[in-house]
């Protein structure tokens, strides 16, 4: 039977493939103060501006391609029984070739109702305000903001306890709950770190570290692993 490589990314896999994060400056997010476009208190405010916001993403989320980390990840499949359990909500693991992909933070190419969590519909477009779900309320993306609960997490907590192998690829481990999954992993098992700045975690002396952006350590992990 094939191990279990479970990989978790975050940004940093997708700023390769030139997809900014609202972390490249102070907080803002192409501009835009973070909490004024991924919170509720945000779309209370101002629905039209974060419908305007996602609209503006999904279009760069289409144009951009796969990277050599999404490839390289997507190959592993060979051989490893891969799971990504991604941070982002763009779907370059998908296009790379990568079958099981979990989205912690939704996926910017559905939209669901304001009211029903359960429900989603698939979005190429844009999304317009006063365009309504078939409950009657207002289409918004399917996205994860900043104080509502990640439905995905436990899901996920339960698969980084399976795992034979651990790689955790491109994320600075600063949002929570996806920072606390690491505390899942079973002991003994192989870690990897691939990030040019690598976070901070409680026990390094457990995992191998490769300071290093994801596409330049793609060559590395392969030799590591096999």
């Amino acid at each position: 039977m094939k191990k279990n490589l479970i990989v978790l990314t975050g940004a940093g896999v997708s700023a390769e493939s030139g997809l900014k994060t609202f972390r490249d400056s102070d907080g803002l997010w192409m501009g835009y103060d973070v909490y004024e476009v991924a919170s509720p208190q945000g779309w209370q405010k101002d629905p039209e501006l974060v419908l305007d916001f996602y609209n503006e993403r999904r279009k760069e989320v289409a144009k951009a391609l796969p990277n050599a980390a999404h490839k390289a990840i997507a190959d592993w499949q060979t051989d490893y029984n891969v799971i990504v359990i991604t941070q982002n909500i763009d779907d370059l693991h998908e296009r790379a070739g990568s079958k099981n992909v979990i989205h912690l933070h939704g996926e910017i190419f559905k939209m669901r109702s304001e009211k029903d969590e359960n429900t989603f519909y698939e979005i190429r477009d844009e999304i317009h305000l006063g365009e309504k779900a078939s409950d009657g309320s207002q289409l918004r993306p399917h996205v994860v903001w900043f104080g509502e609960q990640v439905p995905m997490i436990e899901k996920a907590a339960a698969i980084l306890q399976t795992a034979d192998i651990f790689m955790l690829v491109g994320t600075s481990l600063q949002v929570y709950p996806a920072a606390g999954l690491i505390d899942f992993l079973p002991a003994g098992i192989p870690k990897y770190i691939i990030d040019k700045n690598p976070p901070a975690v409680a026990r390094p002396d457990n995992f191998i570290i490769i300071k290093k952006p994801a596409t330049a350590a793609v060559e590395e992990v392969k030799t590591l692993i096999s």
